[in-house]
């Protein structure tokens, strides 16, 4: 017998049981998304490597350490996407949406893979969904995409909301910053954690979003970015912060918040929930107004945020214990004779009521046929014999009150489709 092939790790399969889930959330997000005006985008699942090279940047561990990378067959390097703003950016480059509209919103639920240390809600293939606003550089755009965000996660039951925010400004301001943040950081590189000693040379703005509480204690007295702002960074992101109080949104300002990605600039965001544990970001985003030039095309200014289903999906499945999987109606065949009919009956009941319909096709006995109908919590079986079809008849048992009526193939639906209770 040959040995067993596993699932590669940080990869895990959505079985049946948390699918029904999954396609629920998953279709609120479309309608939702839908209702702001977004539109849904898709872009293949591998690009050329230099997109996120110049994009996400060569120094962030994402590029060094977490992409998977080869080389095709013509020399060409690719990668599986490790996030989806680039990929978004150059399909709007590419397709010129820009001169289909000033502002183009898009959203999008697709795959990402990265090969980081798979803990509890991230895995090396995820998936993420998110928006993309491009084409306005005004602050209540910035606010419309945290609205959109916080609103997502209200609706789905998710407590404890809170959002904060920064703002890192623009990239003079940025760069001024960095410049002093190394000469503060540098006399403590020796008692920097080892991720912090690397990134002081390649990232020190990263060295902010430590968790290492040898690094907590030295960065609290860094020098400020908002010391840093210039009046346009700091005018935009008091408007921010007046908008959000008019929406009720709870936020505070975390002077630590940065990105890993080198593309942000000006207003950055995560929301936060204390009821998933250390792992508290749900998601986070901000604005990027030099990517798409970035990346070739005009300059032209965006904003966005993405989120990790896998880690929504882990708290709505700890609130949604008592899902409702029920079936409304089984067949139950008790010879076979009545297999056919039995058929014909689930097509005309799904086509003609768009109700959940399940055939026996095991061919058991009526008993255990019975049995499976309670597993999976029908609301009525049909029972088909060979008495009953030849008298063009059926049973119709309610399974919650056990009460049964004989009924007539030829109307069978219309036993269900005046009272029938739809879920």
């Amino acid at each position: 017998m040959s040995d067993l092939i596993r699932n590669i790790k940080g990869t895990k399969d959505i079985l049946p049981l948390d699918s029904k889930l999954w396609l629920e959330t998953e279709s609120i997000i479309h309608n939702f998304m839908s209702l702001h005006g977004y539109h849904l985008i898709k872009t293949p699942v591998f690009e050329k490597t230099e997109l996120f090279n110049r994009s996400i940047g060569e120094n962030t561990d994402i590029v060094n350490k977490e992409m998977y990378t080869w080389e095709d067959r013509d020399g060409t390097s690719l990668t599986l996407r490790p996030e989806l703003t680039a990929s978004v950016v150059r399909s709007f480059i590419q397709n010129q949406l820009g001169n289909l509209s000033p502002i183009q919103r898009f959203y999008y639920i697709d795959s990402s893979f990265r090969r980081e240390r798979p803990q509890k809600g991230r895995q090396r293939q995820f998936t993420q969904y998110g928006v993309e606003s491009i084409g306005s550089h005004n602050p209540e755009q910035d606010v419309e995409v945290i609205l959109i965000a916080f609103r997502i996660y209200q609706m789905l039951g998710v407590n404890d909301l809170a959002v904060n925010i920064n703002s890192i400004g623009s990239k003079e301001s940025r760069l001024n910053y960095v410049v002093d943040l190394k000469k503060f950081l540098t006399p403590f590189k020796n008692k920097l954690s080892d991720i912090s000693q690397s990134r002081l040379e390649s990232n020190p703005l990263r060295i902010l979003d430590s968790k290492s509480k040898k690094d907590l204690e030295i960065i609290k007295d860094a020098p400020l970015i908002s010391d840093y702002l210039n009046e346009k960074d700091q005018a935009n992101f008091e408007v921010i912060q007046n908008l959000l109080i008019d929406l009720n949104i709870p936020f505070k300002i975390n002077e630590n918040l940065v990105r890993g990605l080198d593309y942000y600039n000006g207003m950055i965001f995560e929301i936060i929930s204390d009821n998933i544990g250390a792992q508290s970001a749900l998601c986070g985003g901000g604005r990027y107004d030099r990517l798409v030039e970035q990346l070739g095309g005009k300059s032209t200014p965006a904003v966005g945020f993405a989120a990790g289903l896998e880690r929504l999906m882990l708290i709505l499945k700890e609130q949604s214990e008592n899902l409702d999987y029920s079936t409304d109606i089984y067949i139950i065949s008790s010879n076979e004779e009545a297999i056919s009919q039995s058929i014909v009956i689930a097509d005309i009941l799904r086509n003609k009521l768009g109700i959940k319909v399940i055939t026996e096709t095991l061919r058991r006995s009526v008993r255990s046929q019975m049995r499976e109908a309670n597993k999976i919590n029908a609301q009525f079986v049909i029972i088909i014999g060979q008495e009953d079809t030849s008298n063009n008849e059926v049973i119709i048992k309610n399974m919650k009150d056990g009460s049964q009526i004989n009924a007539s193939i030829d109307k069978i639906e219309s036993y269900f489709g005046v009272d029938y209770e739809y879920k």
